[in-house]
């Protein structure tokens, strides 16, 4: 779907008139997901530090695990993940994640300075 669709369909309606977006007809192959205006896979750089607060709960687990592989094959030793405080939910999600993966050495809290609670140390199994 195209950008031009999305405000289209979302567009507010005390906003001023936009002829550009108002008066061009959508493609018929343009339809509108109002829960996911853009469906294509988002591409992010693999560094050191991964921040879930911008994930969708749904997709977290998929997404921590893809983020693992990655990690890991592009040759870091350590990585951080943020999963914030809260009631811990996330938190719990992803120790279980580390737990079944074969190339996670161990795991902890990372210390404070770093986000304490909110966030989970990761060290990979050296690479053979």
């Amino acid at each position: 779907m195209s950008i031009r669709a999305w405000l289209k369909k979302f567009r507010d309606e005390k906003s001023p008139h936009n002829p550009a977006i108002e008066d061009e007809p959508l493609d018929e192959d343009e339809e509108i997901d109002p829960f996911n205006p853009f469906p294509e896979p988002v591409q992010i750089e693999i560094r050191d530090v991964f921040d879930l607060h911008t994930i969708a709960p749904k997709d977290v687990k998929r997404v921590v695990e893809e983020y693992l592989r990655e990690s890991h094959s592009a040759g870091f030793r350590s990585v951080r993940i943020i999963h914030g405080k809260g009631k811990g939910v996330q938190r719990e999600m992803v120790r279980k994640i580390l737990a079944r993966t074969p190339f996670v050495e161990r795991c902890t809290d990372a210390p404070p300075e770093a986000g304490g609670l909110g966030a989970t140390l990761v060290f990979f199994v050296a690479k053979g």
